[in-house]
């Protein structure tokens, strides 16, 4: 059996232009293709598989500010979206990511997300922990999240307490630094900054599992640690989303 893996990146109100978009996006291309081959080519998303291997694109600040030119890729008048896939068919469906930028609104975040192909344990090919931690920074460094985490759909569940906006730990968990300070941990747990950004907390230095009642209790531990500190405020404040 195999868990699907994400990284999930969030951050609030922040309207930028289609430039500036472009921009980060070409960065967080770029990045993720040093981090392996399979993120160095890309296909923009189709009504089926063979459509969109028909729709490769080099992930250029041109071809991104091209894409967010067009209406499909427009957010009525705040923001911009798009989607992408890698076209490795034969590996769960590939990579995948989906982003939404720009906006300036005040009760939904933007956000970055990385899906990783479904890879059963003892035969990983991306999802081990220097490629998933070097894509945790490359996604830090070109859209700069308050909050980011990798983890499997059902250590998603298990934490998150129902809130997709901001409230739990993962595998790997970014903190910006406006978040407030990380404290040290238990080993095994990793703390290690990320530039003069934020933060990267690792629970463990192989892949956490939600099958693992050890990686569990070890993710609510450090959970709770890092709540006491005040690190899980919304991205969203409750206020905002009432007025949505």
């Amino acid at each position: 059996m195999s868990e699907r893996y994400g990284i999930k990146a969030y951050w609030g109100h922040r309207p930028e232009s289609a430039d500036e978009c472009a921009r980060r996006a070409e960065t967080s291309f770029r990045l993720l293709a040093e981090c392996h081959p399979d993120f160095a080519q890309w296909y923009e998303k189709g009504n089926s598989a063979r459509e969109a291997l028909q729709l490769g694109f080099e992930p250029t600040h041109e071809t991104f500010r091209r894409f967010f030119g067009r209406e499909k890729y427009q957010i009525a008048d705040d923001g911009f979206s798009f989607g992408a896939w890698t076209g490795h068919m034969e590996q769960g469906q590939g990579g995948m990511v989906m982003l939404s930028c720009g906006s300036k609104a005040e009760f939904s975040p933007n956000f970055f997300w990385l899906f990783f192909p479904r890879e059963t344990l003892e035969h990983e090919r991306l999802v081990k922990a220097p490629i998933v931690a070097g894509a945790m920074r490359a996604i830090a460094a070109a859209w700069e999240p308050e909050w980011a985490v990798a983890t499997a759909d059902g250590l998603w569940d298990e934490l998150s307490g129902g809130s997709r906006l901001g409230c739990f730990v993962g595998w790997m968990t970014y903190f910006s630094r406006e978040r407030g300070e990380v404290p040290a941990l238990p080993a095994p747990v990793r703390v290690e900054p990320m530039g003069d950004k934020g933060t990267l907390v690792t629970l463990t230095p192989e892949r956490l599992t939600p099958s693992n009642p050890e990686h569990v209790a070890l993710a609510w531990r450090t959970q709770r640690a890092l709540e006491e500190r005040g690190l899980f405020r919304l991205i969203v404040p409750p206020a905002s989303r009432r007025k949505a």
